[in-house]
């Protein structure tokens, strides 16, 4: 795997559970609406989209519950941590967003917060479905099995 050589590129937080509980069908990236202070603190790599959520209110798209840590040399003119951020989409995008959200058991899920290659901060959303129990499981199986396949071949080979 080529590695990537852009000194822009660089990936801020990731929400890596999102694989394990959602079937993500599709993905999309958007752009984030941030103030100074926010940017700053990404550039430090302070920020958690763990516990976050995407969705579309008043023909807006919105990331809720996000965490950005605050950047201390803005104490005076800093951001409120938890606060509410607007997505950047096309309308086209955005309306793709709002009919599978309103379809029953789908979710906007944030994948991954990084800075693309001309250093902006961008958001990958998934369009996700929960996953059940069993194929939670089956998810578990599945990987546990392709590791013991590269062990054998490692051994073996």
């Amino acid at each position: 795997m080529a590695k990537n050589t852009d000194p822009n590129y660089k990936v801020i937080a990731e929400n890596r559970r999102a694989r394990y509980d959602y079937a993500i069908e599709d993905d999309l990236e958007c752009g984030i609406q941030l103030l100074g202070s926010e940017v700053k603190s990404l550039r430090t790599g302070q920020s958690n989209i763990a516990e976050s959520y995407a969705t579309v209110e008043n023909g807006e798209l919105w990331l809720v519950n996000s965490y950005i840590a605050p950047y201390n040399p803005a104490k005076t003119w800093g951001h409120e941590e938890r606060r509410r951020r607007k997505l950047l989409v096309s309308a086209k995008e955005l309306s793709k967003l709002w009919q599978a959200s309103s379809r029953q058991g789908m979710t906007l899920v944030p994948l991954v917060l990084y800075f693309n290659h001309r250093g902006m901060a961008k958001l990958k959303i998934g369009i996700a479905k929960g996953k059940k129990t069993q194929d939670k499981r089956a998810t578990e199986q599945k990987r546990d099995w392709q590791r013991q396949q590269a062990r054998l071949l490692r051994n073996n080979g």
